[in-house]
């Protein structure tokens, strides 16, 4: 751990220190849009919108290197693929619940197969591995922006829809019949889901990112009483897996999204058999 904490301040590793940082702000969206997603049950939702970025990733790389577009780069195609799967996807929902389940798996594999066939399109060699399962130590100053600029919209739009996210949430049908438009409110936070997972993409990768959106809130909701609670437990779970993998891995010289992920696993794994053996002894 001590190499850890020097190579942070290295001056000659900036890349390290984004790093940190990045995961630190970026455990904000995680946390409090992972609450909702966990509150709301809609995990299965937000794996479909993460295997959607990959094609947006593939088009934006084939139209930044194969055919000169340089404003439209990978990040650009995968903020408009998962808003793009966030709007479908809603419109499913509240249309056409019969087949929600089947427009679901048809969007994750298309989205999938989509990207990998825009990548083989795309000239010269690119390695999807890093997009299907991250490396945080690539992010640059401009991730780091971006970061920061979504913690500004999330915490903002939570802020003032905070009440309804709730209604939506735990009881959709009675916020409706009370004249609420859910529709657009479910919309808007399929759409917050939608931009951390393309944040998230950058830390643990496509195939990983529903764990570290979902096993921290899922962790927090243990030790909550309320949701704003397990929002801020959440957030604070979030930072301490990312800065713990981190660690670790630099200690072991091994993949630092893997890492994180299993840290974030085996701690809730214990929370669960602690909270199985507490009820146990109370009885």
């Amino acid at each position: 751990m001590t190499e850890f904490i020097s190579a942070v301040f290295d001056p000659t590793m900036p890349f390290f220190r984004y790093a940190l940082l990045t995961g630190i702000f970026a455990s904000l969206p995680f946390g409090i849009i992972g609450t909702f997603v966990v509150v709301r049950r809609i995990s299965y939702i937000a794996g479909a919108i993460s295997h959607c970025v990959l094609g947006g990733i593939g088009l934006g790389l084939y139209l930044e290197k194969a055919m000169g577009i340089t404003w439209f780069g990978p990040m650009t195609g995968a903020v408009l693929a998962a808003l793009l799967a966030a709007v479908i996807l809603t419109l499913v929902s509240h249309h056409a619940r019969q087949r929600e389940d089947s427009v679901i798996g048809a969007l994750w594999a298309v989205g999938m197969a989509t990207g990998l066939l825009f990548i083989a399109r795309t000239p010269g060699y690119v390695d999807p591995m890093s997009y299907l399962f991250g490396n945080i130590l690539l992010v640059s100053k401009g991730d780091f922006l971006f970061v920061l600029a979504l913690d500004v919209v999330v915490l903002g739009l939570v802020g003032i829809f905070y009440h309804k996210f709730l209604a939506v949430c735990f009881d959709e049908e009675f916020a409706r019949l009370r004249g609420m438009r859910t529709g657009w409110i479910y919309l808007l936070l399929l759409c917050l889901t939608a931009l951390t997972i393309v944040l998230l993409v950058r830390v643990v990768g496509i195939v990983m990112v529903i764990a570290l959106l979902t096993l921290p809130a899922a962790v927090a909701g243990n030790f909550s009483r309320n949701i704003f609670q397990m929002m801020l437990l959440a957030v604070l779970f979030c930072a301490a897996f990312v800065v713990l993998g981190l660690g670790v891995s630099f200690g072991l010289d091994l993949p630092s999204g893997p890492i994180i992920i299993v840290i974030a696993a085996i701690v809730y794994l214990f929370t669960l058999l602690g909270g199985r053996v507490m009820t146990a002894l109370k009885k």
